[in-house]
């Protein structure tokens, strides 16, 4: 078979998440920050596509295209063996297991999420010196960023638990591909899903956001946008962790609870073996 079966897919992701517990403090904060900027570089490819699309295809091709683009940036994390906070919200599953303690979880998740918004924002300060965005990406870059900024605190929490589950459910699948294309296929249609249905994915705002922040100082991309100076002002630090808190929040209980733990509760004896 091309694929692991189910079980197998759960012995791997407990191994993995015995691997990622025991990886040093400079492996993660490197590895963190290539998969910070990984979906950073995945997030722009989406606003490229997405700038003019729905002119020609409609809305909702439009989101799916972006969708597919942005999905480059979970293959290259995981292919690539990036580290990523929601991906690794897949860890609980070790911690259940007891083959992970509760404190290397806590470890990874915070150096991990901490070099994530690193990669994140150091890509979203190059783009913008790259001087790529003065057109109408960079119009589209703005209008993602502040729509993104003025979530309230429910919507973007449950947003982000939808989110989440489609992408860890990405994850559980790609591990049971024995290669990149299989990883691919099974990558590509929960994140194309994810985007497409306007979920929130707290990496890739770590990206968005701050991209806008820097956008609202370009006069040539404000002219074109034509924004109103109080929504312009919504793109503040303010403003990002208006929406990091509870995508964050939502993003671990969508990956931790209805994957690890209810994949857990399904496979205890596949769990056992592994410990």
């Amino acid at each position: 078979m091309s694929l692991k079966s189910p079980v197998e897919i759960a012995k791997c992701a407990c191994s993995l998440a015995t691997t990622k517990g025991s990886l040093s403090f400079k492996n993660m904060l490197v590895l963190g920050f290539f998969g910070g900027a990984y979906i950073a570089f995945g997030s722009y490819f989406m606003i490229v596509v997405t700038q003019d699309a729905a002119q020609f295809v409609g809305l909702g091709l439009s989101k799916l295209f972006g969708g597919v683009v942005f999905s480059v940036g979970l293959l290259m994390v995981t292919v690539s063996g990036a580290e990523l906070f929601t991906g690794n919200c897949l860890m609980p599953i070790g911690v259940l297991s007891g083959s992970v303690s509760f404190g290397k979880l806590l470890k990874n998740w915070v150096v991990v999420y901490c070099a994530n918004f690193i990669g994140s924002i150091l890509l979203a300060w190059i783009v913008y010196k790259s001087g790529l965005a003065t057109n109408t990406s960079g119009v589209n870059a703005l209008n993602i960023a502040i729509a993104k900024a003025n979530i309230p605190f429910s919507q973007a929490l449950f947003r982000g638990i939808l989110c989440n589950w489609l992408l860890i459910i990405a994850v559980w699948m790609a591990l049971s591909a024995k290669d990149v294309i299989n990883k691919f296929i099974c990558i590509l249609m929960p994140i194309s899903a994810f985007v497409a249905m306007g979920f929130e994915h707290c990496i890739a705002n770590m990206f968005f956001i701050p991209f806008g922040m820097f956008l609202k100082n370009d006069i040539i991309v404000t002219e074109l946008a034509a924004l109103a100076p109080e929504k312009l002002a919504t793109l503040s630090i303010a403003g990002l962790v208006h929406n990091l808190i509870p995508v964050t929040i939502g993003n671990i209980i969508g990956g931790a609870f209805f994957v690890a733990t209810l994949y857990y509760i399904v496979f205890p004896r596949a769990f056992a073996e592994e410990k």
